[in-house]
């Protein structure tokens, strides 16, 4: 699947629910679902009223989730199958590896506005797991793992400014912060009920049990 490049609040109108994915755009009134809360397109007030089938709620329960965390359909694909060889619940263990990436990591400990921007930062190298500079997005962080801004990194006015948010952001369960050394530490590993993403995972598994 080709990067996508269009408006991403075109996402959120086409799932009819806020994806997360502008940062502090999304809380304030100029968020696009809060100005016209419809699927994008001159139809798109039809689309709404039309009846659904089960294949259509599977389709679309599946690329919301891809466009919360920001992976392509290979990627989705190749988590599933891992979570298909997982024992326990399929849809669980699929969100618990979504969970686990870095960039999704990096966002949840507060050092990011949006998975988006997180995705920008891990690439561009600011971020170190257990003292060694990750820049792959999709590496999976496992219990005991400590994440922390660069040496490097820690004298930028970005970083300067996010400190003090930081240090009042409340992470999942699942993860601890040291604001004062801009750290944080995986301390489990994420159990659904501390993923707050309101989708229905049984869906995605139906969706791809055809």
């Amino acid at each position: 699947m080709a990067r996508y490049t269009d408006s991403v609040c075109k996402l959120c109108r086409r799932e009819g629910m806020k994806l997360f994915l502008k940062g502090d755009r999304c809380h304030s009134p100029k968020c696009a679902i809060e100005k016209r809360n419809q699927p994008p397109g001159i139809h798109g007030g039809r689309r709404m009223r039309r009846k659904v089938s089960d294949f259509g709620r599977q389709l679309r329960e599946k690329q919301k989730v891809r466009r919360i965390y920001g992976v392509y359909e290979r990627q989705f694909r190749g988590y599933f199958r891992q979570a298909v060889k997982v024992k326990g619940l399929t849809g669980s263990t699929l969100l618990s590896l979504l969970e686990r990436r870095l960039d999704n990591v990096v966002f949840r400990l507060g050092f990011a506005n949006s998975r988006s921007q997180a995705r920008q930062l891990v690439t561009h190298g600011h971020f170190l797991v257990n003292g060694r500079k990750v820049d792959i997005v999709s590496y999976s962080v496992r219990p005991g793992d400590v994440i922390q801004v660069s040496d490097r990194s820690r004298s930028l006015t970005y970083f300067k400014d996010v400190t003090e948010y930081v240090g009042q952001h409340v992470p999942p369960k699942w993860l601890t912060i040291d604001a004062a050394a801009m750290s944080g530490r995986v301390a489990d590993l994420p159990a659904r009920e501390d993923i707050d993403i309101p989708i229905n995972e049984q869906l995605i598994v139906e969706y791809y049990s055809r």
